[in-house]
């Protein structure tokens, strides 16, 4: 099913209700749509937040950068919005999305990959395409 985005009113009374912390940030955590599979974890400010509301488009805050960061601007990674829910004390939202491609900057399809075994950390995965294909012009 295609996401709907709510009108501007009710993005607005939404946001209002989101309970961001004192940098006026909010933890989001993208999980693929179909499978469940859990994608990445990254920060959205209120403006990050409105805007994928509003376009269906996932767009995050980077703490690094200091502005909004567009998923997939510069890989071509997007992720497409297909629900956005937040959590009982409003201070966390899960973005479920239609990931086109890789997730995680390092090539691979989620940035989890590292398994907690114990022998000590385990990739579990390996890159389905290299960084310097992935990101021709910059990191995203």
């Amino acid at each position: 099913m295609a996401y709907i985005p709510p009108d501007t009113a009710t993005r607005t009374r939404m946001i209002e209700q989101v309970r961001f912390n004192d940098a006026g940030l909010i933890t989001a955590v993208a999980q693929q749509h179909d499978t469940g599979e859990v994608l990445m974890l990254a920060w959205m400010n209120a403006d990050a937040l409105e805007e994928t509301l509003r376009t269906g488009r996932v767009c995050y805050f980077s703490r690094s950068r200091g502005t909004l960061w567009r998923k997939g601007e510069t890989s071509g990674q997007v992720q497409t919005l297909m629900d956005a829910r937040l959590d009982c004390d409003r201070d966390a939202v899960l973005v479920l999305v239609d990931q086109k491609g890789v997730a995680c900057h390092t090539g691979r399809r989620s940035c989890f990959f590292n398994a907690m075994r114990p022998q000590g950390l385990v990739e579990i995965s390996q890159p389905l395409i290299g960084a310097g294909e992935l990101y021709k012009h910059k990191h995203d």
